[in-house]
C-alpha cells in the first residue's frame, strides 16, 4: 500500500496542537494499511514549521508560498490532491477542526472519491467508528473508493507522540491552485492573552446559568490563574452573551482539554457532544438533578456566584505557594 498524507495546519514555527491528533489517527491507518506518514504542509512560513512537524513523522512535505497566508480550503485543496497522486498514497488524513472538514469534502471531490467524516476510531483497512446521535452511539462506516481520505475527531484520538529520530523535510513547490473565485477580504479577530479553544489544556465554560455576559467576567479571572480557554454553552452564545466562536458543543467546537469546567451549564445533549471526552470534568450547578452531573468526575451543587471567586481564591493560592 502507499503512504498516508496527513494535512497539519500550524502557527508560526509550530504544528498547532489540533494537529496532532491527526497525526495519531494516520499512524493508525497506516498500521491498518501499511506505508508510513508523511506530513504536509501548506502555507506561508511552512518551512519553518516543518522543523516541529518532523518530530512527528518520517517524511514532512513544506509548500511555503507567501500568497497562502490563509488556510483557504478552495486554493489548499488541488496542492493536497497533486500530493496524494503524486506520493501514490493510499490515504490522506486531516483533523476535523473547522479547516480540515472544509479541506477534505474539496480534495474528495477532485478526486471523485468519499470521505469518512469525524472518525473516533481505525477499525480495519477500510473501516472506521464515528460517533452518531450527539455522540450517543456509535456506527461503523466503510469507504471503499482510493485513495481513502479522512478526517479525524480531535477529541477521540490521543495527541501524537515525537518519533525517536526526526524525519526529513522536503520542499515543493505551489504550483497552480485554482481558488474558484474565493478570496480573502479581511481577517477580524479579538486580541486575547488566552489559548485558542482547540489547543487549550484548560477550559472554563459557563451557561444560561451566568444570566448575562457582564457577569462571565467571573469566569475570565478563574481562566486567567489557570492560562485557559473560555468556553460556552449553545444557549449562553445565542442569547449574545459571549462570542459565538466560545460555543462549544455538536454545532459549536468539539473540544477534549485535560480539565474542563462547567460552570452554571445543565448538561444539554448538545452541549455534552462538545466536551464530554475530555479528561477531568468539574461541573458547578444549583440544580443537583442537572444532566452535567452525570458526566462530571467531581461536582459541585452551588451557585456559581458563591463557588467561583471561592476557586478562584483557592486556585491562586495554591499557584503562589507552588
Amino acid at each position: 500500500m502507499g503512504n498516508v498524507i496527513t494535512y497539519c495546519e500550524f502557527t508560526g514555527e509550530s504544528l498547532r496542537t489540533a494537529a496532532l491528533p491527526g497525526i495519531a489517527c494516520a499512524r493508525d491507518v497506516a498500521k491498518a494499511q501499511g506505508g508510513e506518514v508523511v506530513v504536509l504542509l501548506v502555507g506561508k512560513g511552512a518551512g519553518a514549521a516543518a522543523q516541529d512537524a518532523a518530530r512527528y513523522a518520517p517524511r514532512v512535505i513544506a509548500v511555503d508560498d507567501p500568497s497562502m497566508e490563509y488556510d483557504l480550503a478552495e486554493s489548499i485543496a488541488p496542492i493536497v490532491k497533486r500530493t496524494i497522486e503524486s506520493e501514490s498514497a493510499s490515504a490522506a488524513v486531516a483533523t476535523a477542526t473547522g479547516v480540515g472538514k472544509d479541506l477534505m469534502p474539496r480534495v474528495a471531490a477532485l478526486l471523485g472519491v468519499a470521505v469518512a467524516s469525524d472518525v473516533a476510531e481505525v477499525v480495519g483497512e477500510t473501516q472506521f467508528k464515528r460517533p452518531v446521535l450527539a455522540g450517543n452511539a456509535f456506527s461503523t462506516v466503510e469507504v471503499t473508493s482510493k485513495p481513502l481520505l479522512v478526517t479525524a475527531r480531535q477529541s477521540a484520538f490521543d495527541a501524537a507522540t515525537p518519533l525517536d529520530a526526526a524525519g526529513k523535510v522536503e520542499p515543493a513547490e505551489a504550483g497552480d491552485s485554482d481558488s474558484l473565485g474565493a478570496e480573502v477580504l479581511r481577517i477580524e479577530t479579538t486580541a486575547s492573552d488566552r489559548p485558542d479553544l482547540n489547543d487549550a489544556d484548560v477550559v472554563v465554560s459557563g451557561g444560561r446559568g451566568m444570566k448575562s455576559g457582564d457577569n462571565f467576567a467571573v469566569l475570565e479571572k478563574l481562566a486567567d490563574t489557570m492560562g485557559a480557554a473560555m468556553g460556552a454553552s449553545r444557549a449562553a452564545t445565542d442569547a449574545g452573551m459571549v462570542p459565538a466562536d466560545w460555543q462549544v458543543g455538536q454545532t459549536g467546537k468539539i473540544v477534549a482539554p485535560n480539565l474542563y469546567f462547567a460552570i452554571a451549564i445543565s448538561g444539554a445533549i448538545q452541549h455534552l457532544a462538545g466536551m464530554k471526552n475530555s479528561k477531568t470534568i468539574v461541573a458547578v450547578n444549583k440544580d443537583a438533578e442537572a444532566p452535567i452531573f452525570q458526566v462530571a468526575d467531581y461536582g459541585l451543587v452551588a451557585t456559581w456566584e458563591e463557588a467561583v471567586p471561592q476557586l478562584t481564591e483557592a486556585i491562586s493560592k495554591v499557584k503562589s505557594e507552588g
